[in-house]
């Protein structure tokens, strides 16, 4: 299963509201998207394990966070190339996308997707950002090999997205925001929250939000 246009539309007006909460003229900031890129699928390469000289499991739970928040550096990329323009980054993507692509070409090396490792895939994605560049086709094998549809991907970003403007409106830029909720961090409550509400409905970010809002509002009260 692809991604729908919908879908991308969205998420891509998601993260240009989410970007615009931080800082209006966002895209004339030039922002290095691509180092954010890099140092996430570092902490991808890390929860996947990766030295050879001791025993390490996988945390696909946490792996599958970090390609979350590698899509937003890679829809803010997408969106700063086009000067703002969401409908021309949307096109652009659509189009990369249908291509269905099935290597990476990265220093004069080809790489075919199907023949190298989830490791290796992260080591070609933190390369390509080193470049300033980034393959949506090594995107979507990477939410392939880590059980991941589009649809999965779609619903974690406005999970993640929701939480973000969240942590924006109750003080995350002034530092004034409390992370630690109840002795658990946001992003594990976000987790529960997601198993609670109707990812389907229309009003999906509306109903994340004010059930953050209501544990938040907790903790507050009781400090």
């Amino acid at each position: 299963m692809t991604i729908t246009e919908t879908q991308l539309l969205s998420m891509l007006e998601l993260q240009d509201g989410m970007n615009s909460k931080v800082n209006p003229e966002w895209v004339g900031a030039n922002n290095n998207w691509y180092r954010a890129i890099q140092v996430e699928g570092v902490e991808a390469i890390e929860h996947h394990g990766w030295k050879w000289w001791k025993k390490q499991d996988c945390d696909l739970a946490q792996l599958k966070m970090e390609l979350v928040d590698i899509w937003h550096f890679i829809l803010s990329a997408a969106i700063q190339l086009k000067h703002g323009n969401i409908a021309l980054a949307k096109m652009e993507m659509q189009a990369e996308l249908h291509l269905k692509q099935k290597s990476v070409q990265f220093d004069n090396q080809y790489y075919v997707l199907s023949q190298i490792s989830l490791l290796e895939k992260l080591d070609l994605l933190v390369g390509l950002a080193a470049s300033k560049r980034h393959s949506l086709a090594l995107f979507e094998s990477l939410l392939h090999d880590c059980d991941m549809e589009w649809n999965d991907l779609f619903k974690q970003y406005v999970g993640k997205n929701v939480l973000n403007v969240f942590r924006q409106d109750h003080g995350y830029k002034a530092g004034t925001y409390i992370k630690i909720w109840d002795g658990r961090e946001d992003n594990e409550h976000l987790v529960e929250v997601l198993e609670l509400v109707d990812l389907d409905s229309a009003n999906v970010r509306d109903e994340l939000y004010n059930s953050l809002k209501l544990r938040y509002v907790l903790v507050v009260d009781g400090q």
